[in-house]
């Protein structure tokens, strides 16, 4: 099974399906491209891991300035629908991989930011230089400070200074650095599986929450998700499976 428009193509192999950035930068038709990618991810694609890359040795140089007009205000919209393309993909029942190698700026951290795990190759390079040309880097502004810490996420976002792939390791911004992406890409793959889709689904909200509540509001949140998580399939098979167990000698 597979998903292909001018900007990014999606090939699906039994757990795994990879999705490869075609467009060099982001564009208004890359945008409506993920939305439609993610909405096929949630209901036609079987797989348990998507794995985002991009071709050429690079992810993406961020967004393309060409879609804006001088004759014309800026449309809001269209960094609204954005966010809305990344938070559908932070709400998929599969776990989401980054792996990135060469340029990775703007949007293509913030995409990279929506995933749940980051492989970088000793090429990658992240930058977010939004503000440098008057704008913001998208809810980068939200989602960075949480994997990096304010410290660094303020110099990142106010300077926009490119940061190498060990530095990301460093703070936080990627897991893994990695000189054979696909053997990398595997091993993570392997360590993901098998995947629960709601009970990875709850854990990674309750995760994205929990700076966010007070701990009554959030222990509230928490029951109501575990007990949707315990009266799922895989928690009563793994019961059945715990009675029939022989008992121990």
């Amino acid at each position: 099974m597979s998903f292909s428009t001018a900007t990014l193509e999606a090939t699906e192999q039994g757990d795994v399906c990879e999705v490869v950035i075609r467009a060099e930068r982001i564009t208004v038709a890359m945008v409506a491209d993920l939305e439609a990618l993610a909405t096929w991810l949630d209901d036609a694609c079987t797989c348990s891991v998507v794995v985002f890359r991009g071709r050429a040795g690079r992810f993406t140089q961020g967004i393309d300035l060409s879609d804006f007009s001088l004759r014309q205000t800026p449309d809001i919209h269209g960094f609204n629908k954005w966010e809305r393309a990344l938070a559908a993909l932070e709400r998929l029942k599969k776990i989401t991989i980054a792996a990135i190698e060469g340029p990775c700026r703007g949007g293509g951290v913030q995409l990279a930011l929506a995933c749940d795990h980051r492989i970088a190759t000793p090429t990658a390079i992240f930058a977010l230089d939004e503000v440098k040309n008057g704008f913001l880097p998208g809810l980068a502004v939200y989602r960075l400070a949480k994997h990096v810490g304010m410290g660094v996420a303020r110099y990142m976002v106010l300077s926009g200074q490119p940061v190498d792939a060990a530095e990301a390791a460093r703070t936080g911004l990627i897991h893994t650095v990695a000189t054979d992406l696909d053997a990398e890409i595997a091993r993570a793959t392997t360590a993901f599986l098998p995947v629960d889709g709601v009970a990875v689904s709850l854990a990674r909200r309750l995760l994205n929450d929990c700076w966010n509540k007070p701990y009554e509001d959030f222990l509230g949140d928490f029951l109501a998700a575990q007990h949707r998580a315990v009266s799922g399939e895989t928690f009563q098979r793994r019961l059945r499976d715990e009675a029939l167990r022989p008992p121990a000698s």
